[in-house]
């Protein structure tokens, strides 16, 4: 049943605002998050960060330049910051205007400068601001940290399945921080990060091919338009891999 929400939740009415894929096919797609009080998560994402809502059935969705972000009514095992992504990251036009709104709406401000602020979401959800007055668009996405015992190692692995050049793509930046072994992200708060991928099957097959664990081999949902997959990093990290968001 969770894994048919997430399918679902995955098929928006409008365009999802995803960039176009780098030369492996990949760009980015979505953040998933797990929740039991998915009313504090709406708040957070469209009243102080400024998500566009987007309606599939019962299910809600949120837009910003460069990923959607989905949302489950479950449990979550764990918090981000003990996780292999502790933390996410925008770049914001009005960095003081979201900060005030943060403090209205009686949201945790920590490690802010001043130019950057993180704020303590619902579930102890963390979420880096960058101050980026040059941006056409109020919000865009921009960074997620991936917190690993060895973090060259874990760059070379998404440079080499992702094509991450320069630990990035498109939508994204990928920072791999050193740190102690971590839980993987599956079941806790963040529960995946989501990569859109061109030619998803034969993609899938590839990674079997060269013996790269697929959780989820590649399927088709023609009633929605789209097809998905999932792997896991050898660290941890739960990706699901979607094809056709940015058709959506």
């Amino acid at each position: 049943m969770r894994l048919l929400i997430a399918f679902l939740i995955l098929a928006l009415p409008a365009a999802a605002q995803l960039k176009p894929a780098n030369a492996a096919g990949v760009s980015m797609g979505h953040l998933h998050f797990h929740s039991e009080d998915l009313p504090a998560h709406v708040r957070f994402w469209a009243e102080i960060i400024g998500a566009t809502p987007a309606k599939v059935g019962p299910l809600d969705v949120y837009k910003l330049p460069g990923v959607l972000i989905a949302m489950t009514k479950a449990k979550p095992t764990g918090e981000m910051d003990t996780s292999t992504v502790p933390l996410i990251a925008f770049r914001v036009r009005d960095l003081a205007g979201i900060l005030a709104k943060a403090t209205a709406a009686e949201t945790q401000i920590v490690d802010r400068t001043g130019t950057k602020a993180t704020l303590i979401g619902p579930d102890h959800i963390r979420v880096q601001l960058t101050a980026d007055k040059s941006l056409a668009d109020p919000v865009v996405n921009d960074r997620i940290q991936i917190a690993t015992p060895k973090s060259a190692e874990a760059a070379k692995w998404y440079a080499d399945v992702f094509g991450a050049e320069a630990a990035a793509l498109p939508g994204v930046r990928l920072e791999f921080t050193d740190a102690p072994a971590a839980a993987g992200t599956k079941t806790r708060v963040l529960d995946h990060i989501g990569f859109e991928v061109k030619n998803l099957q034969a993609f899938t097959r590839n990674l079997q091919a060269r013996g790269i664990k697929v959780d989820l081999p590649y399927l088709k949902l023609p009633d929605l338009g789209i097809a998905i997959g999932f792997v896991t990093d050898p660290w941890g990290t739960y990706i699901e891999l979607t094809e056709g968001l940015d058709k959506i």
